[in-house]
């Protein structure tokens, strides 16, 4: 079986669309992720995050990789040249991209302010990961794409300069 992957990261757009909304999304596409991620700083009182091509390069070929291989999972830190990731997956078409990072942004009702890994009212600082990544105060760049299969999309998100880091304060 072979699967047709739509990816969109700046100006790729997913394959099914027609012409002009595939154009569309992906001209809105940088703008919305860096919208969404920037309101979230901004009630976390960090500063804004610039978008990266070179990032959304990387999400992107990232993406895809996860697209084509169904493994959802974290790329291996050593390849990622000290960036940061997100990830997330659900039905094609499904979610807006803000519901996508707003996914992440939940997480904020298990943050606590504190020293890095020391920050989730659970205990677990996996349960706050996406989001100290999202508001992380260093972070000051960011690029992502989305890469879909007929059922399912993939969004990366990469982060200049990492975040989560033993030993360093958060919020």
């Amino acid at each position: 079986m072979r699967l047709r992957i739509g990816l969109t990261a700046a100006a790729l757009a997913v394959s099914t669309t027609p012409a002009l909304a595939q154009s569309s999304f992906a001209a809105q596409f940088p703008a919305r992720i860096l919208a969404a991620h920037n309101a979230e700083r901004s009630r976390a009182g960090v500063a804004p995050l610039a978008w990266d091509n070179a990032l959304g390069s990387a999400a992107a070929a990232y993406a895809q990789q996860i697209a084509l291989t169904g493994r959802f999972e974290h790329s291996d830190r050593s390849q990622r040249g000290g960036t940061g990731e997100n990830l997330w997956m659900g039905t094609r078409g499904a979610f807006s991209i803000e519901a996508m990072v707003g996914g992440w942004a939940s997480e904020k009702r298990f943050f606590a302010a504190g020293t890095f890994p020391n920050v989730s009212r659970s205990g677990d600082w996996e349960d706050v990961a996406h989001y100290t990544q999202m508001i992380w105060p260093t972070t000051t760049r960011i690029g992502c794409a989305l890469a879909s299969t007929p059922r399912i999309d993939y969004l990366v998100c990469r982060y200049a300069n990492a975040g989560n880091i033993d030993g360093r304060p958060v919020g």
